[in-house]
């Protein structure tokens, strides 16, 4: 009767510790710090963007108009990759590498939405690499210098 009851507790209490044994025994995988080496240290900087100067965006541009005639076409914004239309209805040219003569008014397309201000602007435009459907459909040849930002045009006095 005794190796009944040792039985039945044995059977009872054994379970039990095998299962807090066990828990207790659970490894997580930790990555250590130490091992970890940042090679780019020096170039990370959070919350920063580049932002060219006025320069740096006429030598790195392929056509360069100074207008006050600028206005936003259309936009994609909601219906995939976001993109601006921006339609010039007059400029001055400036610098040009492909074309000597620009017909106006002409569209251009931008990844981002332009601060367009009421006096006159620099645009500073390259050729238009990819977006063929809607270049196709709405005749464009330039798109925006990727980091340039909206200059004013200085007045010389």
């Amino acid at each position: 009767m005794k190796i009944n009851v040792i039985k039945k507790s044995v059977s009872f209490f054994l379970p039990l510790f095998l299962l807090i044994v066990l828990s207790g025994c659970e490894k997580k995988y930790q990555a250590p710090d130490h091992y970890a080496v940042d090679l780019f240290k020096d170039e990370h900087k959070k919350g920063k963007a580049y932002i060219m100067n006025e320069e740096e965006c006429f030598d790195g541009s392929e056509l360069v108009i100074a207008s006050s005639g600028v206005k936003l076409a259309d936009s994609s914004k909601g219906r995939g990759k976001t993109f601006f239309l921006y339609k010039v209805r007059s400029g001055k040219v400036m610098k040009t590498v492909r074309d000597s003569i620009v017909d106006y008014p002409f569209m251009f397309l931008s990844d981002q939405r332009l601060k367009l201000k009421s006096d006159s602007i620099y645009l500073y435009l390259k050729k238009l690499e990819g977006y063929r459907f809607i270049a196709a459909d709405r005749n464009l040849k330039y798109q925006w210098l990727k980091t340039a930002p909206v200059y004013s045009v200085k007045k010389d006095k």
